[in-house]
């Protein structure tokens, strides 16, 4: 009788170490041996590299990706009595940034194909918010989920318009492109997340901030750093909070970096194989014209979506659910929506 089938591991960070291991090994030792733990050399060398990779004068380096979206909306001085637009079909930390900044979310339809942020339901949802008169339309949160970025093209105007401030979540689609322009240079802020699933991965958690506007690059640093002034250390200049890339994370991503387009051109061959093997059996995701994605996740639809995945388990192949529930239905966050049924594709 043959044996089950190994289980395959959904993100095999293992095997990429092993890849890398040498460059890797060799990063964290040397930030050992100085003992620079926090905003050490390597954190302005990653900084650096990861502004360009992104298109942007300024890269920041903070905690986690739910910090950097928190650090983005306290650059913009976002606060209580302001409203944020966010897809209902994200992750809770977008909310949970708006929320832990004193604002108020509020959710907005996806694309059906894409499942990015619906441009025609924002506008729509700006204009409900401006004639109930009880929040200050202030900010949006587009995210690009599935690892391909949102339509920042038709995003951009309505942002102008209403005056709001415009910021990419992408902690998914980091390393992608669309129109030719870099993720990083798509929003006046974009913020991205190292998590170690994250196409871009630390061996922790990590985060960053990406901007062209110097003096904002500046406030967020501050923010990061308990709100410390420029000129004089000791002198809190504003509210802040703790959150810094930590150096040794700082080593392992600059370690990745030299593999990193070489990993994105590697997903993108096998999403094309699972658009030749799956398209006859699923709805594979829909590629928005001129887009590169990092395909954070290869996500399709399928009839019987439990019955598949338990099969699937059964023959050691891994699946997940993004996501299950969206999130004007979660318990922190129905209180900002409609309920069932308001947003119905979401």
């Amino acid at each position: 009788m043959a044996p089950p089938p190994a289980d395959i591991p959904f993100v095999d960070l293992k095997a990429q170490y092993r890849l890398l291991k040498g460059e890797i090994d060799a990063r964290i030792h040397k930030v050992l041996e100085t003992g620079a733990f926090i905003l050490g050399p390597e954190v302005a060398e990653f900084e650096a590299a990861l502004a360009a990779l992104g298109g942007a004068r300024h890269a920041v380096g903070v905690g986690n990706g739910t910090d950097a979206l928190q650090i983005a909306l306290m650059v913009e001085d976002v606060g209580p009595g302001d409203a944020v637009f966010l897809p209902a079909f994200t992750y809770a930390a977008t909310a949970e940034a708006v929320v832990l900044a004193g604002a108020s979310p509020v959710f907005v339809e996806v694309d059906a194909a894409s499942f990015n942020i619906d441009a025609a339901d924002l506008e729509r949802r700006v204009a409900a918010v401006q004639r109930a008169g009880k929040l200050r339309p202030r900010a949006v949160i587009a995210v690009d989920l599935f690892g391909q970025a949102a339509d920042y093209a038709a995003l951009t105007p309505i942002a102008e318009r209403h005056g709001l401030a415009l910021i990419a979540d992408a902690a998914q689609s980091f390393g992608g492109a669309l129109g030719g322009r870099k993720v990083g240079s798509l929003a006046p802020v974009t913020t991205t997340s190292f998590y170690p699933s994250k196409p871009l991965g630390c061996y922790g958690d990590g985060g960053a901030i990406l901007l062209d506007d110097a003096d904002k690059a500046a406030k967020a640093r501050s923010i990061g750093f308990h709100g410390t002034s420029k000129v004089d250390r000791y002198d809190m200049a504003r509210v802040g909070m703790n959150s810094r890339l930590d150096t040794l994370q700082a080593a392992v991503l600059l370690a990745k970096l030299t593999s990193f387009a070489r990993e994105v051109e590697a997903r993108e061959r096998l999403a094309r194989l699972y658009d030749q093997r799956l398209g006859n059996l699923a709805t594979i995701p829909a590629r928005v014209p001129g887009a590169v994605s990092v395909w954070a996740q290869y996500t399709i639809q399928v009839d019987d979506r439990d019955g598949v995945a338990a099969r699937l388990k059964q023959a050691g192949v891994p699946t997940a659910i993004y996501y299950a529930r969206p999130l004007h239905l979660q318990t922190a966050y129905g209180r900002y929506g409609d309920g069932a049924g308001s947003l119905p594709v979401s």
